[in-house]
């Protein structure tokens, strides 16, 4: 299927078959982008500092967005933003935020720019504290995770993601609201949010199918 060739249609669930016979929520079958990504990435776990610090800063740009445009800028991203490396991040200065706002591959958003920096520098500061920001995320993880048979039934917010975020404001981050740190949860496998039937239910390792 090419980005050009519309899905098929879904079914009750939210849930769209591929010519590959492989069951997907809607979203990941408007593209080859889109399904690449939930096929091998979303949901899975990501436990190292600097992918949960791109990850995190990627949802907070994609606030108000479609995800499928931060997908397609992910590349420019990771190269204005120096791969994602807190350290180096964190010492950007008045001049990189200029340099960040002039450049058109990315979302010139000058408050998500000034909180991506700001975030990076709280990074670094949990490791003074004998932290690390990976860790800190996961120590959210719940109980158990939702099993949802439609697309009406994922959430949007949790317990663990409301506590979460109150944390992450608290040791300085920016931009981080409960919503936000729920897509970040399912994105990096905290919670596995793949409809019951679709062909990636349960593939993190994390969660049961």
């Amino acid at each position: 299927m090419s980005d050009a060739t519309p899905p098929p249609p879904a079914d009750d669930s939210g849930l769209v078959t591929g010519p590959d016979g492989r069951a997907r929520p809607a979203w990941a079958a408007q593209s080859d982008l889109l399904r690449d990504y939930y096929d091998v990435e979303w949901g899975m776990p990501v436990r190292d500092e600097r992918g949960v610090f791109e990850r995190l800063s990627l949802e907070a740009f994609q606030s108000g967005l479609s995800w499928a445009t931060i997908l397609r800028k992910r590349p420019a991203f990771r190269a204005a933003f120096d791969g994602f490396d807190p350290d180096r991040v964190a010492a950007y200065d008045d001049h990189d935020v200029e340099r960040l706002m002039a450049d058109a591959g990315i979302v010139r958003n000058r408050a998500k720019i000034l909180a991506t920096i700001g975030n990076a520098r709280a990074t670094t500061a949990l490791r003074e504290e004998g932290d690390d920001l990976a860790e800190l995320v996961w120590r959210f993880s719940p109980a158990e995770t939702p099993r949802p048979a439609r697309i009406a039934d994922v959430p949007s917010t949790s317990p663990e993601s409301i506590a979460l975020s109150t944390e992450l404001k608290a040791r300085g981050f920016r931009w981080v609201g409960p919503t936000t740190m729920f897509a970040l949860m399912e994105a990096i496998g905290i919670v596995d949010t793949h409809l019951v039937g679709s062909h990636r239910r349960g593939s993190s390792g994390v969660w049961p199918s």
